[in-house]
């Protein structure tokens, strides 16, 4: 017995030894980064000119002035706004797709070629598209070209001077860029329910609708509520396609400025200490609207 638990100890111990390379680089790249912004935050720690004021600890001074000042709350409208626009045709043709990809009865061929063609936008990088859709949507670009020549406008359309559009661009391309891998997700998932429950649906009489929403989705839900926090996670870390579009202004009129692009101008300035402070707010917020997912969803942490 004893030989036999050594072994065990002697096989634990190569288990420990392989993640210490794990635990080095999650804590210099994560832990370390985290814990010194949170330090920062509660410092006044800023560059005027050439000048460097700081670090002096004012305590939670640079939250007071961060949540006094009215433009965070339009930031984080826009943030929440503009990754609603991108999520929810998201979410609703990725279902179809899955659904459509998943059903052996349909028969799809070359359905390979097409799950491939499908997850390829989430593989180009956003920059890429965001000068895309900069050059299509120009006032020389040829979309406007089109609604001309088809005398469906008689001058160009300032698509970047429009707020709505500015925005419904912004939550296209985000759309355009995470749809597939949502869909790779949301298939997988569906893969992976037994046939016997929509044979046994079958059998009760249910007809395609029904057995999606009474079978296909309860199922799913673990998986549409990891989707729904790492897009929203990902929603609230939005900043290379505005960025790029509108060259960090967030024009028009601050329309489609980000918190994140706003945590931008912070570190820009070197304001590092209500950097900090934004950076906090935003890994608490991300939190909390994750918990808020999981009560809404009636997910259950611990087994029943």
């Amino acid at each position: 017995m004893k030989s036999k638990k050594s072994k065990v100890v002697a096989f634990n111990k190569w288990g420990y030894i392989f993640l210490i390379p794990f635990v080095v680089v999650y804590s210099i790249f994560q832990l370390i980064p985290l814990f010194t912004t949170i330090y920062n935050s509660f410092f006044e720690n800023y560059r005027s000119g050439l000048t460097v004021i700081g670090p002096t600890f004012i305590g939670i001074d640079n939250f007071g002035k961060l949540f006094s000042d009215k433009n965070i709350w339009i930031y984080f409208g826009n943030t929440m706004l503009m990754w609603i626009i991108g999520f929810l045709p998201q979410i609703l043709i990725s279902l179809l797709l899955g659904a459509w990809f998943s059903d052996n009865r349909l028969r799809l061929k070359a359905s390979g070629f097409f799950k491939t063609v499908i997850y390829l936008p989430n593989l180009i990088m956003a920059s890429a598209f965001s000068l895309l859709f900069f050059a299509l949507l120009s006032d020389g670009g040829p979309i406007n070209s089109i609604l001309i020549a088809l005398h469906l406008r008689t001058e160009p359309f300032h698509f970047f001077s429009s707020i709505t559009a500015s925005r419904v661009i912004v939550g296209f391309i985000n759309f355009l860029m995470w749809f597939g891998n949502t869909t790779i997700l949301l298939m997988a998932g569906m893969l992976g329910i037994d046939t016997s429950l929509y044979e046994a649906a079958e059998v009760d009489g249910a007809n395609s609708r029904q057995k999606f929403f009474r079978v296909t989705l309860p199922l799913l839900r673990p998986i549409l509520i990891y989707v729904v926090i790492t897009s929203l996670i990902g929603g609230l870390q939005m900043f290379d396609v505005p960025q790029i579009l509108t060259k960090g202004a967030g024009s028009p009129a601050g329309s489609t400025m980000t918190l994140i692009m706003h945590l931008n101008q912070h570190l820009y300035s070197k304001n590092l200490g209500m950097g900090g402070a934004l950076s906090v707010v935003l890994f608490v917020l991300t939190g909390i609207l994750s918990i808020i997912v999981f009560k809404m969803s009636g997910f259950k942490l611990e087994d029943d």
